[in-house]
């Protein structure tokens, strides 16, 4: 059955996921790191069955920090734009814009609001900027990271994008 692009759809616009994980290569970074690091322990050291435990400590330390860098997210769900543990009710969006890779240092610098809420990842190029409609929140806009910013402009409904 063909479809009909004149013919509109009721469909709400689909959820949206991102996961903020850290490039790949920083991850062979820190294998080099905790590797030199096991190096230093035994150039420092007389060999004893501790330092296998302080191998796995070092080597389990680089992990969960390169990890816990790697766990952040974007995400519209529920009626609502969350970018970590912050949400907000897409209700209260007026308008939206995509800030490339180019405008992210002037946007970030100078031109931000200190009353802005910002979640950056300086791993990721591009951002969003989201600005709000209530009179009773302090904060003029948000300022997320995402990878993909037309996917997530899309997912939220009421937003106009700023041209």
């Amino acid at each position: 059955m063909e479809h009909d692009p004149s013919e509109k759809t009721s469909q709400p616009n689909p959820p949206y996921f991102e996961r903020l994980t850290i490039p790949w290569y920083w991850w062979l970074f820190g294998a080099v790191v905790a590797g030199l690091i096991c190096y230093e322990i035994t150039l420092a050291a007389v060999w004893g069955s501790w330092m296998i435990g302080a191998f796995v400590v070092v080597v389990a330390v680089i992990g969960v920090l390169l990890w816990s860098m790697g766990r952040g997210t974007v995400a519209v769900r529920e009626g609502e734009l969350w970018a970590g543990a912050a949400h907000l009710p897409l209700e209260l969006i007026a308008r939206t814009a995509v800030v490339p890779a180019s405008a992210k240092s002037s946007a970030m610098g100078r031109q931000l609001d200190p009353a802005a809420f910002v979640y950056h990842k300086g791993w990721i190029k591009t951002m969003v900027a989201v600005v709000l409609d209530d009179p009773e929140d302090p904060t003029p806009y948000w300022m997320v990271s995402t990878r993909h910013p037309e996917k997530l402009l899309a997912s939220i409904p009421a937003a106009t994008t700023l041209g």
